[in-house]
């Protein structure tokens, strides 16, 4: 793989992870506008390593915070405490991503990565956020969330292994649909997608060599989607505090109608 081509892939991860225009969608689509080669699996365990360094620097005090929560649930359990019901919230909610996961990620990746398939996603989907961010409700901010609210979460990020959908997306419009605000929505988004990243990075990592974790490419890809994804996830959570998901629901739209423009006319 050339340089400019990691490079290139790296920062698309970065920004389609994050922000919600699907970063499987983006993936499948860039090589195939551009003829670019198959980066294999260990590219792809970089640039999802890059983006998971980016979220943990970000959201490090939550993190900390939650895993004390998590050991002080053996230690001295308070249902009143807010980390120690987040770690239990995400646990639940993290657990239809793993089941979806495994026994279903390869097939619907196979099954719906025709560009044409990917278009409909993305509309789809972009119209779900669309009305989800047009709910005429009080919002309500992360210290209220509920066991449902995590579960309703939960299963859209399992619906995310489609190409297209959009993890981040998704899981937004899950939490609006909840009555979250947008700022904690994306919040939980965020860090939800923590545990599902680094599991995946992990079970990547034991097929790959050691030259493989140290070449330039692998450097460089996890460099550019780390740098990529810090970036984004800033721009988000300040964007998110005084403006809709239009915008990016627009880009879905003309995204669609130019992968079905560049489909018929190649």
């Amino acid at each position: 793989m050339e340089i400019i081509q990691a490079i290139i892939l790296g920062v698309v991860q970065g920004i389609t992870e994050v922000l919600p225009i699907s970063s499987s969608g983006h993936l499948v689509l860039f090589p195939w506008f551009f003829n670019f080669k198959d980066p294999g699996l260990s590219f792809d365990v970089a640039l999802h390593l890059g983006t998971l360094l980016a979220i943990v620097s970000i959201f490090r005090n939550d993190i900390l915070n939650i895993l004390k929560g998590g050991l002080n649930i053996i230690t001295k359990k308070d249902p009143s405490d807010f980390y120690q019901k987040l770690f239990l919230f995400l646990a639940v909610a993290t657990v239809p991503g793993i089941v979806a996961g495994v026994f279903l990620k390869s097939y619907a990746e196979n099954a719906f990565r025709n560009p044409i398939i990917i278009a409909g996603t993305l509309v789809l989907f972009g119209l779900i956020l669309y009305i989800a961010d047009k709910l005429d409700i009080k919002p309500k901010n992360l210290e209220k969330i509920t066991f449902l609210d995590s579960v309703a979460i939960g299963i859209s990020q399992a619906i995310a292994i489609i190409p297209g959908v959009s993890r981040s997306g998704i899981t937004i419009s899950a939490g609006l649909f909840r009555k979250l605000n947008r700022e904690d929505g994306a919040r939980f988004s965020f860090i939800l997608s923590v545990p599902i990243i680094l599991g995946a990075g992990l079970y990547q990592l034991k097929e790959l060599s050691f030259e493989s974790l140290v070449s330039p490419v692998f450097i460089i890809g996890f460099l550019a989607a780390f740098i990529s994804s810090f970036a984004s996830v800033k721009f988000l959570m300040s964007f998110v505090r005084n403006h809709s998901f239009n915008v990016f629901v627009y880009y879905r739209m003309v995204l669609a109608v130019v992968i079905i423009l560049v489909y018929f006319l190649k």
